[in-house]
């Protein structure tokens, strides 16, 4: 594991005050992406633009208006809206088939206990978020919530990552994210913040570890079983 930005030379962390570990949802706590990816193929094929369905799941973690400006391409301001609105339709009806990773609840709870703090950070809309909340059943055990109403720019831009930090006032380099795309690696890598990629959102190893993730593991059960070695150690100065 390479020294992440605000790593000393050796990949530690200064321990001279709490940190946080910032854990996307959709794709690392929630089995979403591909629930994502059916919901948006049929969205914009209602509205008269198919897209297959590699081209979307290679989109998902981006926020959703750069999603659509990425697949509607020059066609965005006369489909973008009516798609949204279908997607979000189409999602609420198949959230059923969105389910919790293994491992999230104690995953959370071993964090608090090492007295770190933890913000879910999420590019999810309103809606989306509210059944997500609903189903990681987490909400209460973390410290913040950031989404994408609190940005201006979504990502890969830093500022989902930023405001993660700034709602529990902490520094970047003593947080640590967890996602599953290479746009977290990269908002995350943007604000200076190091990212451990997870497996679960159907983003190959070498592919996050090109974008700079500083660790991979199969999934939130996986660092769980590995936290006290893992570079989320880093986060409580362990």
């Amino acid at each position: 594991m390479r020294p992440a930005p605000g790593w000393g030379s050796n990949g530690s962390m200064p321990t001279d005050a709490p940190g946080a570990v910032l854990l996307d949802i959709d794709g690392t706590l929630a089995d979403s992406n591909y629930v994502h990816t059916f919901t948006w193929a049929r969205a914009f094929r209602e509205v008269g633009h198919p897209v297959d369905a590699w081209r979307i799941h290679r989109s998902i973690g981006m926020g959703g208006e750069l999603l659509l400006a990425e697949l509607l391409g020059d066609r965005v301001d006369e489909l973008g809206e009516a798609a949204k609105e279908k997607h979000t339709e189409y999602y609420a009806q198949a959230a059923e088939e969105v389910h919790r990773f293994d491992g999230v609840v104690e995953l959370v709870a071993a964090l608090k206990e090492r007295g770190t703090k933890v913000v879910l950070a999420t590019s999810a809309a309103p809606a989306e978020l509210e059944i997500l909340e609903r189903l990681l059943g987490v909400s209460d055990d973390v410290d913040a919530i950031t989404s994408a109403q609190d940005v201006e720019e979504a990502k890969p831009d830093p500022d989902l990552v930023q405001k993660a930090l700034d709602a529990v006032d902490v520094p970047a380099e003593r947080a640590v994210f967890v996602g599953d795309t290479v746009w977290d690696v990269e908002a995350a890598a943007r604000a200076g913040v190091p990212c451990v990629g997870v497996l679960t959102g159907g983003v190959g190893e070498g592919e996050l570890r090109d974008a700079g993730a500083v660790a991979v593991y199969r999934s939130v059960a996986a660092i769980l079983e590995d936290l006290d070695s893992s570079p989320l150690r880093h986060a409580w100065g362990g």
